[in-house]
């Protein structure tokens, strides 16, 4: 079975975790921002400042999303990764485009 990322459309960016957050988990929880960052044992402006999408989800903070959702940190850092991923090689298209293959190509 294929992965969701190789089944989403790659034109358009990942969503950022802390839109998963906001528009998803909390108003399920029916839980505010407050009382998330509290339960998390994070400043609500830690947390909040993760909900704009101004702030990566770092493993620490995947760590303690993990817990607190009960799905695991590795859910968390998988999508922030996937959002980083998504916009450096976009930002980084022209200088990437430069870069020559190494020969023979190495193996991973």
């Amino acid at each position: 079975m294929a992965h969701e990322e190789n089944r989403r459309d790659r034109a358009r960016p990942p969503i950022h975790p802390g839109a998963i957050l906001r528009e998803d988990v909390l108003p399920a929880l029916e839980m505010s921002v407050t009382t998330a960052a509290d339960r998390l044992g994070v400043s609500r402006q830690t947390l909040h400042s993760i909900l704009r999408g101004d702030s990566a989800v770092s493993p620490e903070m995947a760590l303690r999303l993990g817990k607190f959702c009960g799905n695991g940190a590795e859910i968390w850092t998988r999508m922030q990764a996937a959002y980083d991923l998504w916009h450096a090689e976009r930002a980084l298209a022209d200088q990437l485009e430069r870069i020559e293959l190494a020969e023979p190509p190495i193996a991973a």
